[in-house]
């Protein structure tokens, strides 16, 4: 029987008690406990890096404030400064350990970035680790602080840097959308309402449309974005600002600002905000809409590529991977697919927001944690899901030509472009006739006398039954009969 040898440990203790710690872990003991306490999602907050590199940017600014304002020696808070700076730049992730979803309203998070900022600092200044007796994760590093306005500030910095790579794919898709609109801008076919016929219009007036409601979510998110700049640093506990020095709050916002980039604010009413997490879920909102709207779309784009054959099979998508382990040659919409779920799991996070939100008692919402993670979930999976649809989807879209235009040719709802001249009463006695005889709509209206072929085919243009070109002039109207009784709303 083989023995191994144990792993070298240091170690530490808090006011529950002493543990054995990894002599090379970064993380202490309050972070150990938290390991032992939440096995429950077996992810860590590291998953997150935007919520580390904020955690750290807190801590920084902590530092150079109570350094400017003389709570804290000049040298602590450099050692400080630099072993934060290196999480900011993204070294030292892997010691992010605490799972995302946690008890004790993100104080594990608060204690995790602590030991580890604070360990680095330590061997920064030669110093082994867990020699808190020279700087201190709780006297030091967490000095003017309390995990409930760090934890929510730091969320709240976290997500407005994870927004701007959302934005940015967001965008890319949008642009992606109007590409085709372009290429399309002259595809005519019959739109629908309620899956059924109606009437013509352009394929790119269609994908034109999608791309202008991704541009207006694009101005939603920005403008509840600007809800997560109002921030509680300097609340600590509940609001009161104990323990911090009077003109730490103002300092630290300078720095945080300073770091950040981001336009922050002081909330006015501190106890307030340390209490109310209404901005997460706006920001949720927000979040879940765009999801939808992605969905919808998607909807649309398995629709219009259904078949190919027994469907409508307007526009082919890119095929992507074998679709059956049966049947040969079946090709599935799967990127449309898992866009359609990413949506499914943002409702649901929206919803998770919405309940802890709600569940918040007295001075502090201890149900952060779920917040944070819902959010950041939400964020990370619609900014994969939209560069797959754009990437593997929306970029490799084409038009079967040949199969829209028969379908317009032979669609009853062109004759609604033909109503202003033929009258009502004729177009539907022709729509009638064009669908039992499955023939032309041109070609009956010239038959009848009603039009020339000449007018018929210009009224009948792309331009004109898209709308690009507007009917304007009075026409006069041939052949016009009373409309049916009972028709008035014409």
């Amino acid at each position: 029987m083989t023995h191994h040898a144990a792993s070298p440990t240091r170690t530490e203790t808090d006011s529950l008690g002493s543990m054995e710690i990894p002599a090379d872990a970064y993380w202490g003991i309050h972070t150990a406990r938290a390991l032992e306490n939440f096995p429950i999602s077996r992810r860590p907050i590291s998953v997150y890096a935007d919520l580390v590199r904020a955690l750290a940017m807190v801590k920084q600014a902590a530092a150079r404030a109570n350094a400017e304002i003389g709570v804290l020696d000049r040298e602590k808070a450099e050692l400080i400064d630099r072993a934060s700076q290196l999480v900011v730049d993204g070294q030292f992730h892997d010691q992010f350990v605490v799972g995302v979803v946690q008890g004790g309203a993100g104080t594990s998070t608060n204690m995790n970035a602590n030991e580890v900022i604070t360990n680095i600092a330590l061997e920064l200044a030669g110093r082994p680790k867990g020699d808190y007796a020279f700087l201190s994760p709780i006297d030091d590093t967490n000095r003017s602080q309390s995990t409930n306005d760090v934890y929510p500030t730091a969320i709240k910095v976290g997500l407005s840097l994870d927004l701007q790579t959302l934005l940015e794919e967001l965008d890319l898709l949008r642009q992606s959308f109007l590409r085709k609109a372009t290429e399309f801008h002259d595809v005519l076919k019959v739109g629908r309402t309620q899956l059924q016929d109606a009437v013509p219009m352009t394929l790119g007036q269609e994908f034109h449309g999608f791309a202008t409601t991704l541009g207006q979510d694009y101005q939603r998110l920005t403008e509840n974005a600007h809800l997560l700049f109002e921030v509680n640093l300097g609340a600590t506990a509940i609001g009161t600002g104990i323990t911090a020095h009077p003109d730490y709050a103002a300092a630290v916002l300078r720095h945080l600002r300073e770091i950040t980039g981001l336009d922050l604010e002081t909330a006015s009413d501190l106890v307030e905000s340390t209490s109310d997490t209404g901005a997460f879920m706006s920001f949720s909102a927000s979040l879940k809409r765009n999801a939808i709207k992605l969905s919808k779309i998607s909807n649309d784009l398995r629709l219009l590529s259904s078949g190919p054959q027994a469907g409508l099979g307007e526009i082919s998508l890119p095929a992507r991977q074998a679709g059956s382990s049966i049947m040969p040659g079946k090709v599935n919409p799967v990127i449309p697919e898992v866009v359609n779920q990413v949506a499914f799991a943002v409702a649901g996070a929206d919803l998770t927001v919405t309940m802890a939100v709600e569940g918040g008692q007295l001075q502090l919402n201890a149900f952060e944690p779920i917040i944070a993670h819902s959010i950041f979930q939400s964020i990370t999976w619609m900014r994969r899901a939209m560069r797959t649809l754009r990437v593997n989807c929306v970029d490799g879209i084409t038009a079967n030509r040949e199969r829209l235009a028969a379908s317009v040719g032979a669609s009853v709802g062109v004759v609604t472009a033909l109503t202003p001249f033929i009258g009502y009463a004729a177009a539907a006695a022709l729509a009638k006739s064009a669908l039992v005889s499955g023939r032309n709509i041109a070609d009956l209206v010239v038959e009848g006398g009603l039009m020339s072929r000449d007018e018929v085919t210009k009224q009948l243009s792309p331009e004109r039954l898209s709308g690009l070109q507007a009917v304007t002039a009075a026409m006069p109207i041939i052949g016009f009969e009373t409309a049916p009784t009972g028709d008035t709303d014409l």
